[in-house]
């Protein structure tokens, strides 16, 4: 095993998902550090994706992973198209309200009502 995605096929077999392949592909590209800071994320919870053993947010990470290397976008009703993962970072934002920015509360007012924020929290109560 050599290679990021070598790590990857090994790890998961045959229930690799595309977005995993997709992340060890760029980790081989570039190098695992890299990835993470276009993730915006630690360079150890991408080892851990490609070895299985992350114990945190799958779909947040694929999500970010989908609007980040595979160009996934969303349809967003206060901002129109967008990428997933900044979808995601506007949701995070978008959790606490602040008077300072209208756009921060503009999207406060959005997220909350937005149907992705719906369904992200229904499936978190079943988990």
């Amino acid at each position: 095993m050599n290679g990021p995605l070598d790590i990857a096929r090994a790890s998961w077999g045959d229930d690799l998902p595309d977005w995993i392949e997709t992340l060890a592909i760029e980790c081989g590209k570039t190098s695992q550090n890299k990835v993470a800071g276009l993730l915006d994320r630690s360079p150890t919870v991408i080892s851990q994706l490609l070895r299985r053993k992350y114990p945190g947010n799958l779909p947040g990470l694929e999500e970010r992973v989908r609007g980040v290397f595979q160009s996934a976008v969303v349809r967003c009703p206060a901002l129109g198209t967008m990428p997933a993962h900044v979808c995601q970072d506007w949701r995070a934002k978008g959790a606490e309200f602040q008077t300072g920015n209208p756009l921060r509360v503009r999207m406060y007012r959005a997220c909350r009502t937005c149907p992705r924020a719906a369904a992200k929290a229904v499936r978190e109560e079943t988990q």
